[in-house]
């Protein structure tokens, strides 16, 4: 697989993510479902948004290693929350892990009405190997 990033700014590199991602000869594509802070038996978490955070981290994490795949071969993230203004102060955790997974992917970020029962955040990827 042969990626590239594509940049024609820099002021999004403090903010952890890139304009554009280009990826030949893939050997294969995961689009993964929103993952939440939904515990191993099927509940919602109703933490706050740190915790929430963290958890639907580590679920996504999860699901990418269960198929085979690797973080750092996430090409696209889509992060959904209730409260943008309660996620902000959060963002850190985020940058940190796409920080140690050396992942540079195009990002979108977006405040939605409502998210599933007690859930604050999203976390949707397409990871290619």
């Amino acid at each position: 697989m042969n990626k590239r990033s594509i940049n024609p700014w820099v002021w999004q590199e403090q903010r952890s993510y890139v304009q554009a991602v280009e990826v030949k000869h893939v050997e294969g594509t995961l689009y993964c479902s929103g993952q939440a802070a939904i515990d191993a038996d099927g509940t919602s978490s109703d933490k706050g948004m740190e915790s929430q955070l963290r958890q639907a981290i580590a679920n996504l994490e999860t699901v990418i290693g269960t198929a085979g795949y690797q973080c750092n071969g996430i090409v696209r993230l889509n992060v959904y929350t209730t409260s943008m203004q309660e996620l902000w102060p959060h963002f850190p955790i985020l940058q940190e892990w796409v920080s140690k997974h050396q992942i540079e992917q195009a990002l979108t970020a977006l405040e939605v009405v409502g998210l599933f029962e007690t859930l604050k955040v999203e976390l949707e990827a397409t990871v290619v190997k």
